[in-house]
Formats: C-alpha cells, structure tokens, sequence
C-alpha cells in the first residue's frame, strides 16, 4: 500500500488527543513510506495529519477546492495541491489516486466522505480497505449504528466486514494490508441471473 487518503475534521475539537493522533498517523504513514492524501488544509485535524507526515519526511498531495482555498486555509507545504471546481470533483480525486481510506473523527464532512467510499465499495465501484481509526472510542456510537443496521436487515454482515475498524494506528494498517474486499457485489442476485 503505497497511498492512503485520510478523511477528518477541519477543525482541532475539544479532545487534544484526537490532534497528537492525527499528527502519529501522519508521521506513521511517512515512515511507512505511505503517500498521504488528504482534503488539502492547514487547520484542525487536516493540518495536524499533514505535518505529522511532512515533518516525517512523507509525501502530501491535498485536494481543496477553489472557494475553500480563497478563504487562505490552504497548507503551503504541501508535496502537491491540487485546486478543483467542487466538492464531487475533490472526492474523485481523492478515490482515484489512493489505495485505501482512513477516517479520523470529523463532522458532517468526514461522515459523508466516508460514507460515500463505503457506498462505493458495497456495490463494487472499487475494492480498496476502508478503516476507521476508533480513537477514544470516538466512533462507537457509529459502530454500534452499523450493527443496528445488520441487526434490522439493512446491511449484510458481510458489507459490514467491509469497514476496517482500530484504536490503534499499527492494528488498522494491518489490517488494510491483509485485507480482501467481499466477491459479491450488493445488487447480483444469483436466483436472477
């Protein structure tokens, strides 16, 4: 695994650890010789995760979008930043040219970026590993919701098996490494075919 996007928060939250994890990931990533990509900021959790990485050496592309980057909160010290029209276009991006996900905390933006990837996965659009990085059990609720998903007949157990989940950086990138996506996609019914 040579390319990892990381979806999290613009903003820094109340939790200090969620920033010094942020800052590991990003200096993991660098020293596991894993390119970052990422939403392209220099504040909150974003800018956190991208000097973790450039202050290890790593390579950083951001994708921001235009009417973001006008409101200077664009990284400068980037490896490569790539300015788009929309925010479509930068999650495009971002899915192109990764090998996998990891979703930090955020907000409404980092829940929809990861649930677009997750989408995409369970009907087959791509088969990379998809983690969420469960600091402090910020995603247990979350977790909890997915499997309030299988339990109602929502989700399959193993669409569910597709969200990579760990408290710990190390854990969830092994986890990416070994990981095999499922061989059926969501809507082939076989009675149908």
């Amino acid at each position: 695994m040579k390319k990892i996007t990381v979806f999290c928060g613009s903003s820094d939250g109340v939790n200090p650890l969620f920033g010094d994890i942020a800052y590991q990931l990003g200096a993991q990533l660098a020293q596991e010789d894993i390119a970052l990509i990422y939403g392209g900021a220099k504040i909150g959790l974003m800018g956190k995760v991208a000097n973790g990485a450039i202050e290890a050496g790593g390579k950083v592309t951001g994708v921001l979008p235009y009417f973001l980057g006008s409101k200077e909160i664009a990284h400068d010290q980037l490896t490569e930043i790539i300015m788009v029209n929309t925010m479509h276009d930068r999650k495009m991006i971002m899915h192109e040219r990764c090998e996998g996900f990891i979703a930090l905390p955020g907000g409404f933006g980092t829940f929809e970026e990861l649930f677009e990837v997750l989408t995409w996965a369970q009907l087959g659009l791509h088969q990379k590993p998809i983690g969420l990085l469960n600091v402090n059990g910020f995603y247990n609720p979350l977790i909890q919701m997915v499997e309030t998903m299988v339990n109602h007949g929502y989700l399959s157990e193993l669409h569910q098996s597709m969200l990579l989940k760990s408290a710990t950086i190390t854990d969830l990138l092994a986890q990416m490494k070994n990981y095999n996506a499922p061989e059926v996609p969501k809507w082939i019914n076989k009675d149908l075919i």
